[in-house]
C-alpha cells in the first residue's frame, strides 16, 4: 500500500522511506547550551548520513507545578531558532500551545507539534492547519491508535493533509506509561499510512505519584529506540542531556539520554 510522504525541506518522512532522527532537547535552556547540543547532533547524524531535525519546547505550558521551568518564552525562543538554523542549517522542530502561537512559530520553524494533552483542542486544530506549515502529532496518553485518525482528520478539514503522527506511550494504571508497538501499525492504518514516528525519552516517563517532577527510566531509552526501529518505525525523537549535575537540568531529567560522548555514535 503506497504510503503518505511528508516534506520537511528536502527531508522526505515515510512509513517506507530512511530513518529521520527528530532530536535536541526538552525545553530551551539557555542559547549557548542549545548552540553546543545543536551541533553535536549535526556532528553526528552528518557522519553517518541521517536525515535530521533539531527538537526544542519555547514553553512548556503543561508542566506539572507552578515552580517548575517552562522556557525563554515566544520571543527569544524564536531568536534562538532562527540563529540555530541559520549557524547549522537545521530544520526545526517546536510545540504551540495556544491558537495564536500557531503562526508566529510556523513563520520560523520547519514543524509544529501538537502536544499530547492539547491534541483534541479543535482551536488549536484548526490555528495549527491554516499555518499549512508541517504538523507532528503526539498521540495522548490517554487516546487509543484507533482514535488518531479523528484528529488526522480533523487537519484534513482545515486544509492541512501534512500531518506526522507520534506515540509517546499510553496510561498504565496511575503514573506509568508503556508503549503497545502493535498500536504503530493500527495509526498508520487510521491515518491514511501517514508517517508514525515515536518519542522514547517521553515514553520513558513514570510520575512520581507525591511529588511535582517527572520520573523516568532513562537507562531503557537505547533498548526502546532499537526496538521501535525494528518494527518499521522511520522516524525517533530523543533528547539528551550532557551535565555533570543531575540537579541542574531543568526539564525531565530522568527519561534524558545521558552518556552523551560514549553512546552517540553507535
Amino acid at each position: 500500500m503506497k504510503q503518505k510522504v511528508v516534506s520537511i525541506g528536502d527531508i522526505n518522512v515515510a512509513n517506507d522511506l530512511p530513518f529521520v532522527l527528530f532530536g535536541g532537547m526538552n525545553v530551551l535552556e539557555s542559547r549557548d547550551l542549545a548552540m553546543r547540543i545543536c551541533e553535536h547532533y549535526v556532528t553526528v547524524t552528518q557522519k553517518l548520513g541521517i536525515p535530521y531535525v533539531f527538537k526544542a519546547s519555547f514553553d512548556k505550558a503543561n508542566r506539572s507545578s507552578i515552580h517548575s521551568y517552562r522556557g525563554p518564552g515566544l520571543e527569544e525562543g524564536m531568536k534562538i531558532f532562527q540563529e540555530l538554523k541559520q549557524t547549522f542549517g537545521v530544520k526545526i522542530i517546536t510545540d504551540v500551545h495556544e491558537p495564536s502561537q500557531a503562526q508566529p512559530v510556523a513563520d520560523v520553524v520547519d514543524v509544529i507539534q501538537l502536544p499530547a494533552f492539547l491534541a483534541r483542542q479543535t482551536d488549536l486544530v484548526e490555528a495549527m492547519a491554516k499555518t499549512g506549515a508541517v504538523i507532528n502529532v503526539k498521540k495522548p496518553q490517554f487516546v487509543s491508535p484507533g482514535q488518531m485518525g479523528n484528529i488526522v482528520d480533523k487537519f484534513k478539514e482545515g486544509g492541512n493533509e501534512k500531518v506526522i503522527l507520534c506515540d509517546r506511550g499510553a496510561n498504565f494504571g496511575y503514573d506509568n506509561l508503556v508503549v503497545d508497538m502493535l498500536g504503530f501499525s493500527i495509526m498508520k492504518k487510521v491515518s491514511g499510512n501517514s508517517p508514525v514516528i515515536f518519542d522514547v525519552t517521553h515514553a520513558l516517563q513514570c510520575r512520581d505519584p507525591f511529588g511535582a517532577a517527572s520520573g523516568g527510566r532513562r537507562a531503557q531509552v537505547a533498548e526502546l529506540a532499537r526496538a521501535g526501529m525494528a518494527v518499521g518505525l522511520r522516524g525517533c525523537l530523543l533528547k539528551r542531556i550532557r551535565i555533570r549535575n543531575m540537579r541542574n537540568v531543568m526539564v525531565h531529567p530522568r527519561c534524558r539520554w545521558l552518556n552523551w560522548n560514549r553512546s552517540s555514535s553507535k
